[in-house]
């Protein structure tokens, strides 16, 4: 029966707009639009699509049978395939638990986690269920105190691998979530009550499970009030990285580090001088700055500056297998996906993980 349940759900929503259109469906217009939204106009939302897709691959064809191997090494660690998760905040505002489900996923397929650090659950909670698959995703706080206790909490709760994130010098202005009412902590206005009784599946999970917050945050807030933690989180963390904060992040983090949000060959190249063990070329799924290039674009010129020597990973406007290939055929060594997996978990639950791996 599970496995006639999976290829129905595979004949309903074989492809990841099929998952997009079904969680667009499904959860609040304020979750939908804090997830799909990109800044100011848009337009670098648009880039990252239109651009992955204008990358053709010319196959050599005649080669017998194949029996394609996609197991990938990186960083010591073997994975069964080369994409991975990556880092969501809030995911649980998009679907309860989004968190736990994806890490589950990952556990079970081999592939990459990434745990960001304003998700609605702890590392403790993740790490156990990642496993070895685990990475934590850093945004610098201001506070070398709480730096060091993030990168403490994050290796004790067993993950391996750290992901820097370099593109958010400053909280982005997203508009089409503000015209939506987002505010954190959510205001239960009657469009909300509207919207949660005309989406009775997700607001049965969000009463069963509670309203999301940002649970990594409240020791350093001192509060579980959403507000006041959403506050010191504006106060207290980004926009302090500098080539010497990454210093220090080098020395005291033993592990393997990627920096994430690299767009320019020079940074690529001043990155690897201070050590870092992987590039992510990455534009924040256009949701930092909507006068970036697409990030497929960004790609190959970091590639022929880095040389092969660090791996290169890539993210952003990635939404099939087909576009997981064109990066690699670029030069990447690894792809992660964000949205797409939230996607799958807003349109299907407990099953959308999995789904969308499929």
């Amino acid at each position: 029966m599970g496995k006639n349940t999976s290829i129905k759900r595979m004949q309903r929503f074989p492809s990841i707009i099929d998952l997009q259109k079904r969680a667009k469906k499904r959860i609040p217009h304020v979750a939908w639009e804090y997830l799909d939204c990109g800044t100011g106009d848009e337009r670098a939302v648009s880039r990252n699509l239109e651009k992955m897709a204008e990358v053709t691959l010319v196959p050599k064809l005649l080669k017998g049978d194949l029996n394609p191997d996609i197991t990938t090494t990186l960083f010591g660690q073997s994975y069964e395939a080369p994409f991975g998760v990556a880092p969501v905040g809030l995911s649980g505002l998009m679907w309860p638990r989004a968190e736990c489900i994806l890490a589950e996923t990952a556990a079970k397929y081999k592939i990459p986690y990434s745990l960001s650090t304003v998700a609605t659950q702890t590392p403790e909670t993740i790490g156990p269920i990642a496993g070895d698959m685990g990475w934590f995703q850093l945004y610098p706080p201001r506070e070398v105190d709480i730096r060091g206790d993030l990168l403490k909490r994050a290796h004790d709760a067993g993950f391996r691998v750290l992901v820097v994130t370099a593109d958010v010098p400053t909280p982005s202005r997203r508009e089409r979530a503000l015209r939506a009412g987002l505010v954190v902590p959510l205001r239960i206005t009657p469009g909300f009550v509207y919207e949660a009784l005309i989406h009775p599946v997700w607001t049965y999970h969000t009463l069963k499970c509670g309203l999301p917050r940002l649970r990594t945050m409240e020791k350093y807030a001192g509060s579980k009030k959403m507000r006041d933690i959403a506050n010191f989180v504006g106060r207290k963390i980004g926009g302090t990285l500098s080539w010497d904060y990454l210093k220090d992040l080098r020395e005291a983090w033993q592990g393997p580090l990627i920096l994430k949000g690299v767009h320019h060959p020079d940074d690529a190249e001043q990155a690897i001088q201070i050590g870092v063990d992987g590039i992510q070329v990455s534009n924040h799924g256009a949701r930092q700055f909507d006068g970036t290039p697409a990030a497929i674009e960004l790609l190959p010129a970091v590639v022929r500056q880095v040389n092969g020597r660090i791996p290169i990973l890539f993210d952003s406007g990635v939404r099939s297998g087909l576009d997981i290939l064109r990066a690699l055929a670029l030069g990447a060594d690894f792809v992660l996906l964000g949205r797409p997996f939230i996607f799958g978990v807003a349109a299907l639950g407990k099953y959308g993980g999995d789904h969308t791996v499929e």
